[in-house]
């Protein structure tokens, strides 16, 4: 291990990140009761100009008046570069006291973006006493942001988490597409003629690398990586294979724009009985091999060492967290 110890950001459950405009009190009363594992409650992008005001104030209302159950409560707020955000900050953060878990900031660009809110943030709890510390969530969906995305993920102590917003992200970088996440038909590459001359067609990711890259500053600054929307919600088979290849690759959860996406997230993002059984089993032998003064041991077949036993705790701690939460 590097001598510089990577300091982890809050423990949070983040399989399912539940987006909801702020303009519709439907929603919101429906998302009180969602399964979700984080809610999100949005001004910004699913809010007309003509309703920041009103969504501002159904969202302070929402915070104070329905029962959330305990679950993780963020708002998205406006850009930096509109007039919206600092409203969004003072009068939610001042009226609606001790509510909020999370500020999602959007299309972070640059560190001092992060810098701002803190500042703000900071001086809205020191003025009114709070106790409780808000923390961050910031959207990479720019050239710019995804640029920076190391100083960005390094920026505040309040920083948790990381996410992918592939919309604007496609907008920022003009990528030739009009879908919100998802493969593209032309994103693709032919094997050279067999003896037939017939040739194969393979897809790839699109989206790979950029995901890919914000979960190495993620991880390397302690914070949870999460993917951000899959458009087509009647695609519950896409959504599926997305999210698996967020997993695979290391994110803690998925956005769900539709609430019928938030169960198809939980069931990716928590690990198989199958699995964990396996992650258990591989502690207890490299327990037994440490005991005998090995460094590693044969599993099924399998060499296993003390990578393994990381990978393994891993699982069995997401396990133990999903298992304690729905106790709760």
């Amino acid at each position: 291990m590097s001598f510089t110890i990577i300091e982890q950001c809050r423990a949070r459950l983040n399989r399912s990140e539940l987006a909801v405009p702020g303009s519709n009190t439907t929603f919101l009363e429906k998302a009180a009761k969602s399964p979700a594992d984080v809610i999100f409650l949005d001004l910004e992008d699913a809010v007309a100009p003509d309703d920041k005001e009103k969504a501002r104030k159904n969202i302070i209302e929402a915070l104070n008046d329905l029962d959330w159950g305990g679950r993780t409560l963020s708002i998205r707020i406006n850009g930096l570069d509109t007039h919206y955000m600092y409203r969004d900050v003072v009068d939610i953060l001042e009226q609606a006291v001790d509510k909020l878990d999370l500020i999602m900031i959007p299309k972070a660009g640059t560190a001092a973006d992060i810098y701002a809110v803190d500042m703000l943030v900071t001086q809205i709890e020191a003025a009114k006493g709070y106790k409780k510390r808000i923390g961050f969530e910031m959207i990479i969906e720019t050239a710019l942001g995804m640029q920076n995305v190391d100083e960005i993920a390094a920026a505040s102590p309040r920083n948790e988490c990381l996410h992918f917003g592939v919309a604007d992200y496609a907008a920022s970088t003009k990528a030739r597409t009009t879908n919100i996440g998802g493969p593209n038909p032309d994103y693709h590459v032919l094997t050279d003629p067999d003896a037939d001359g017939n040739r194969d067609v393979h897809w790839g990711d699109m989206w790979h690398y950029a995901i890919a890259r914000m979960v190495v500053a993620a991880r390397a600054n302690g914070l949870r990586p999460v993917d951000g929307p899959f458009g087509d919600f009647s695609d519950p088979e896409g959504f599926r294979a997305q999210a698996n290849r967020a997993a695979v690759l290391g994110c803690e959860g998925k956005w769900a724009i539709h609430p019928s996406q938030v169960a198809l997230a939980n069931e990716i993002f928590t690990p198989s009985e199958d699995d964990v059984t396996k992650a258990r089993r591989i502690i207890a032998a490299m327990e037994q091999a440490q005991k005998e003064g090995k460094g590693a041991v044969a599993l099924d077949g399998r060499l296993i060492d003390i990578a393994s036993i990381k990978q393994a705790e891993v699982m069995v701690s997401k396990a133990e967290a999903i298992a304690a939460n729905d106790a709760a």
